[in-house]
């Protein structure tokens, strides 16, 4: 990503073609005084909706899945020998 800095003056001049050229990956630093003081960057685009049932008939659920532990694996889990 490139970096651009510009005085306040001139990024209030140019407002609107600034946001393009972030839009366009660009990231925009403002100075006033010389002194950087914001950062004009892309918004990320928001994400696509998930939509229930993505995973069907890829997963495969165990009958016993909640089944109880055997005493070992917990004593495992637990540290005791």
């Amino acid at each position: 990503m490139s970096e651009t800095v510009l005085n306040l003056y001139q990024a209030k001049t140019l407002l609107s073609e600034l946001v393009d050229r972030a839009a366009g990956g660009e990231e925009i630093v403002i100075a006033k005084a010389g002194r950087p003081l914001a950062k004009l960057v892309p918004l990320c685009s928001p994400r696509d909706r998930r939509s229930p049932g993505g995973w069907q008939g890829k997963v495969r659920v165990s009958e016993d899945f909640d089944a109880p532990l055997p005493p070992d694996l917990i004593d495992a889990f637990e540290g005791q020998p």
